[in-house]
Protein backbone atom coordinates (compact mmCIF):
# COMPACT_ATOMS: atom_id res chain seq x y z
CA UNK A 1 0.00 0.00 0.00
CA UNK A 2 1.49 3.42 -0.91
CA UNK A 3 1.95 6.11 1.96
CA UNK A 4 0.03 9.51 1.28
CA UNK A 5 1.69 12.22 0.29
CA UNK A 6 2.83 14.30 3.10
CA UNK A 7 2.23 17.61 3.47
CA UNK A 8 4.82 20.48 3.02
CA UNK A 9 4.88 23.31 5.05
CA UNK A 10 6.87 26.96 4.55
CA UNK A 11 8.71 28.30 6.71
CA UNK A 12 6.18 31.74 8.48
CA UNK A 13 6.60 34.55 5.88
CA UNK A 14 8.40 37.05 7.34
CA UNK A 15 8.65 39.68 4.57
CA UNK A 16 5.72 38.08 1.74
CA UNK A 17 6.78 41.02 -0.69
CA UNK A 18 9.89 39.87 -0.99
CA UNK A 19 9.29 36.40 -1.31
CA UNK A 20 6.67 37.77 -3.93
CA UNK A 21 9.48 39.14 -6.09
CA UNK A 22 11.60 35.80 -5.73
CA UNK A 23 8.51 33.70 -7.16
CA UNK A 24 7.76 36.24 -9.87
CA UNK A 25 11.94 36.39 -11.13
CA UNK A 26 12.38 32.92 -10.76
CA UNK A 27 8.42 31.72 -12.44
CA UNK A 28 9.13 34.10 -15.62
CA UNK A 29 12.39 32.50 -15.63
CA UNK A 30 11.42 29.46 -15.71
CA UNK A 31 8.57 30.01 -18.17
CA UNK A 32 10.88 31.84 -20.70
CA UNK A 33 13.48 28.83 -20.27
CA UNK A 34 10.86 26.13 -20.78
CA UNK A 35 9.89 27.51 -24.38
CA UNK A 36 10.47 30.87 -25.51
CA UNK A 37 10.82 34.31 -23.72
CA UNK A 38 7.53 36.33 -24.26
CA UNK A 39 6.06 39.44 -23.02
CA UNK A 40 3.04 37.55 -21.85
CA UNK A 41 5.35 35.53 -19.33
CA UNK A 42 5.84 38.77 -17.64
CA UNK A 43 2.48 39.39 -17.21
CA UNK A 44 1.44 35.31 -15.87
CA UNK A 45 4.46 35.81 -13.17
CA UNK A 46 3.48 38.86 -12.45
CA UNK A 47 -0.22 38.12 -11.59
CA UNK A 48 0.88 34.51 -9.61
CA UNK A 49 3.03 35.71 -7.19
CA UNK A 50 0.41 38.54 -6.50
CA UNK A 51 -1.69 35.48 -5.50
CA UNK A 52 0.71 33.80 -3.62
CA UNK A 53 1.69 36.99 -1.89
CA UNK A 54 -1.87 37.78 -0.98
CA UNK A 55 -2.15 34.38 0.30
CA UNK A 56 1.41 34.20 2.50
CA UNK A 57 -0.13 37.96 3.87
CA UNK A 58 -3.27 35.67 5.16
CA UNK A 59 -1.19 33.11 7.24
CA UNK A 60 -0.74 30.20 4.79
CA UNK A 61 2.16 28.33 5.32
CA UNK A 62 0.77 25.14 3.45
CA UNK A 63 2.47 24.54 -0.03
CA UNK A 64 -1.32 22.53 -1.40
CA UNK A 65 -3.50 25.20 -0.68
CA UNK A 66 -1.08 27.64 -1.69
CA UNK A 67 -0.76 25.69 -5.32
CA UNK A 68 -4.62 25.38 -5.46
CA UNK A 69 -5.18 29.41 -4.56
CA UNK A 70 -2.85 30.05 -7.72
CA UNK A 71 -4.10 26.64 -10.30
CA UNK A 72 -8.05 28.61 -9.20
CA UNK A 73 -7.16 32.22 -9.73
CA UNK A 74 -5.09 31.52 -12.81
CA UNK A 75 -8.16 30.57 -14.47
CA UNK A 76 -9.74 33.74 -14.95
CA UNK A 77 -6.29 34.61 -16.72
CA UNK A 78 -6.24 34.96 -20.49
CA UNK A 79 -3.24 32.38 -21.58
CA UNK A 80 -4.88 32.29 -25.29
CA UNK A 81 -0.98 34.16 -25.92
CA UNK A 82 1.17 31.54 -24.40
CA UNK A 83 2.40 28.12 -24.33
CA UNK A 84 1.27 27.31 -21.30
CA UNK A 85 -1.85 26.63 -18.89
CA UNK A 86 -3.39 27.74 -15.35
CA UNK A 87 -1.99 24.02 -14.31
CA UNK A 88 1.53 24.27 -15.82
CA UNK A 89 1.98 27.73 -14.04
CA UNK A 90 0.38 26.31 -10.24
CA UNK A 91 3.21 23.32 -11.40
CA UNK A 92 5.60 24.82 -11.62
CA UNK A 93 5.54 27.39 -8.85
CA UNK A 94 5.10 24.17 -6.28
CA UNK A 95 8.44 22.84 -8.04
CA UNK A 96 10.07 26.29 -7.58
CA UNK A 97 9.07 26.40 -4.17
CA UNK A 98 10.03 22.62 -3.79
CA UNK A 99 13.32 23.69 -5.07
CA UNK A 100 14.13 26.45 -2.49
CA UNK A 101 13.42 24.33 0.38
CA UNK A 102 15.77 21.67 -0.99
CA UNK A 103 12.89 19.03 -1.39
CA UNK A 104 13.74 16.61 -3.78
CA UNK A 105 10.49 16.23 -6.01
CA UNK A 106 11.78 13.09 -8.00
CA UNK A 107 9.90 9.67 -7.43
CA UNK A 108 7.92 10.57 -4.55
CA UNK A 109 10.82 10.32 -1.92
Amino acid sequence: MTEPIQSVTLPASQNPEQEGEWLKASLQQWLDTEFLPEAVNQDIAKRASQVFVRQRMEGENELIPLVMAILTEMQAFDFSKSFYSEFAVANAVGDLLLDSLGIDRCCGA
